[in-house]
């Protein structure tokens, strides 16, 4: 019986020992790919195949930008570059420069940034703003024009004529009569750029209208109203943002605006064609260029960059507060409408037969 027991007993110890080396085995078993993965991973060094590349990293400056504005301080264009400038850092965490650089009616501003390096630190604002637009239907210019790309819309400002307050015009109808009671005097006109939008309006109100008009360009729309202020002239075109300050000074008035309908900033002051003349502006356009052949990651980067500019409360605050619009376009849009401006002022200037342009 003890012998019988004593075989039972070998038996199972037996089995026991053959279950744990089969646990041990297959614990080994399991654990051999884990001591083997390292094989299956790439080389840190290296790019899985199962992986794709990383995609390039997305263009941002690394140094100051500047942005050049081909007028005088205190015009139009200016006074939106400060507005962009006040809001600057908290789109871009590097620096914004601002420079003018009047001269040629927008040319010589323009020719810097064109001369320029494509590389994205170098951009001009009020591109469309007459230089670039209908300036090459004019004369001959020193540059071409297409040297410059489109990068996005951030405004267009409609064109107004203004006198002073103590004025005995308060109408086009009264500048008409006026001009017809004094044949041998021409009515003085200041406006800002020479073969710019205010230039072309006022000389298109001259032929339209047979007003008898003398229009003498300036550098700027601001140094065109400090000379009617002064005397030398006796109406004035221009933009709301030029003139906003005097108007609610009580030291100008408007008088007529260029647009299809009345300017949402002066919804008492009439259209021109309301007044009879049958001229309108698509006005003055304020977009943002760069040199031809910059590359599409940079355009891309100020196209968003401006967007946001465009979106941010403080920048529309400023924008209303000198009745500037807020019409941000990005470069698809915005050149088709450039194109659209560009070939209505072409049309425009061959229609009016505008002799001091046809030379």
């Amino acid at each position: 019986m003890m012998t019988k027991m004593k075989s039972i007993l070998s038996l199972v110890l037996a089995l026991a020992m053959l279950f744990a080396l089969a646990a041990c085995g297959g614990t080994t078993e399991s654990a051999a790919p884990e001591s083997e993965a390292p094989e299956s991973e790439a080389p840190e060094s290296g790019t899985p195949e199962s992986e794709s590349p990383e995609e390039p990293t997305a263009w941002v400056p690394e140094q100051q930008v500047e942005l050049i504005v081909p007028f005088s301080a205190g015009g139009a264009s200016d006074l939106l570059a400060r507005a962009v400038e006040a809001v600057w850092s908290e789109h871009c965490d590097q620096p914004l420069v601002v420079t003018n650089m009047p001269g040629g009616g927008g040319v010589t501003g323009a020719m810097y940034v064109a001369s320029a390096e494509p590389d994205g630190y170098t951009l001009v604002l009020g591109y469309g703003s007459g230089h670039d637009m209908s300036m090459g239907y004019l004369q001959e210019l020193d540059y071409d024009p297409s040297v410059l790309e489109p990068v996005c819309l951030l405004s267009v400002h409609s064109v107004a004529i203004v006198v002073p307050v103590d004025s005995e015009f308060n109408s086009m109808a009264d500048v008409k009569a006026w001009s017809e009671a004094n044949p041998g005097t021409p009515v003085t006109a200041a406006v800002s750029t020479a073969n710019g939008t205010v230039d072309l309006t006022m000389q298109a109100i001259a032929a339209q209208t047979g007003i008898n008009m003398s229009v003498v360009p300036h550098d700027s729309g601001a140094l065109a109203m400090t000379d009617l202020l002064s005397g030398a002239y006796m109406i004035a075109g221009g933009h709301p943002a030029e003139i906003y300050t005097y108007i609610e000074s009580g030291q100008m008035k408007m008088i007529g605006v260029a647009t299809d309908e009345r300017d949402p900033a002066y919804p008492d002051v009439p259209t021109l064609k309301e007044q009879g003349i049958d001229f309108t502006s698509y006005g003055s356009i304020k977009g943002i260029a760069c040199p031809v052949d910059t590359p599409a990651e940079i355009k891309a980067y100020y196209e968003e960059l401006f967007r946001e500019i465009s979106e941010d409360p403080q920048y529309q605050e400023i924008m209303q507060n000198m009745a500037q619009p807020v019409m941000y376009m990005d470069t698809e849009e915005f050149t088709e409408y450039f194109d659209n401006a560009k070939e209505a002022n072409r049309v425009m200037i061959e229609d009016l037969g505008l002799a001091y342009y046809l030379q």
